[in-house]
C-alpha cells in the first residue's frame, strides 16, 4: 500500500477550476458568435469548484497572480475522497 501511495503522489494529475455550468440545446451553441454571453446560473460572488477527475475536491476564490488568474483555496475535502479522485484520474492517464 505504502509503495502505491508513493506512486500516486509523484504523478502529475490535470485539475480543473468550474466557474459553473449549465445546459443548452445543441442549436443554441452552434448559433455562438464572438462577443456572446453564456449565463451560468451562478453568483460572482460564490465559490468556485476544484475538480480532479470530475470530482470536486475543494474550493475556493478567484484571484489575479501577477497577469494570470488563479485559485484561493478556501475549503479542501476529506483526505480519502481526494486520493481516490486523483487515483482514478492517474489510472485513466495509464
Amino acid at each position: 500500500m505504502i509503495d502505491n501511495l508513493s506512486a500516486i503522489l509523484s504523478l502529475e494529475v490535470p485539475i480543473v477550476v468550474r466557474l459553473g455550468q449549465r445546459a443548452m440545446k445543441v442549436s443554441d451553441v452552434l448559433a455562438w458568435v464572438p462577443g456572446a454571453l453564456i449565463e451560468l446560473g451562478k453568483n460572482a460572488d460564490e465559490p468556485l469548484e476544484l475538480l480532479v477527475n470530475n470530482r470536486q475536491i475543494a474550493t475556493g476564490h478567484a484571484v489575479k497572480v501577477s497577469e494570470n488568474f488563479g485559485l484561493k483555496v478556501t475549503e479542501v475535502g476529506d483526505l480519502p475522497s481526494t486520493i481516490e479522485a486523483v487515483a482514478l484520474e492517474a489510472v485513466a492517464a495509464a
